[in-house]
């Protein structure tokens, strides 16, 4: 049983993380970084791989109880993949599970994708530390 998430008097849990690699993109490095920086900084990291369907993606997430899931995409399917993950999350009643993602998304799309619910966005060059930091900060507002 997880321990409580909030509360005065109650401990604080873990910071649970799923990073995933969705549909046919197959590189992992970013995302194998990412996941490393994030369990360094103390988060428990959940790495699914590669070629993760948004329903294999939300299904893990559900089922080991995530605060955060964290996408990384270059193949540029983001437009059709990432809103899946949030209807899927919403179907299963988990869409206080904050997304976040990094890859190769352009400008506009990242505004698209902001509005439809993924939390932040990371593009190539981003320090690992602001990653952590956004991390910290989004599993924060879920606990609330």
């Amino acid at each position: 049983m997880p321990a409580p998430r909030s509360g005065p008097t109650k401990a604080r849990r873990t910071i649970r993380v799923l990073i995933a690699k969705p549909g046919l993109d197959g590189h992992d490095r970013g995302a194998k970084v990412v996941a490393r920086a994030l369990r360094d900084a103390g988060m428990e990291v959940i790495y699914v791989g590669l070629r993760q369907t948004p329903e294999d993606i939300v299904q893990a997430a559900v089922e080991e109880d995530v605060d955060l899931i964290g996408l990384s995409i270059l193949s540029g399917a983001h437009m059709v993949l990432f809103p899946q993950v949030l209807r899927l999350l919403k179907e299963h009643k988990a869409s206080d599970v904050q997304v976040f993602a990094g890859g190769i998304i352009p400008d506009d799309d990242a505004r698209k994708l902001k509005r439809l619910g993924v939390r932040a966005i990371f593009g190539p060059g981003t320090s690992l530390e602001s990653i952590v930091q956004t991390a910290r900060e989004l599993a924060e507002k879920r606990a609330r």
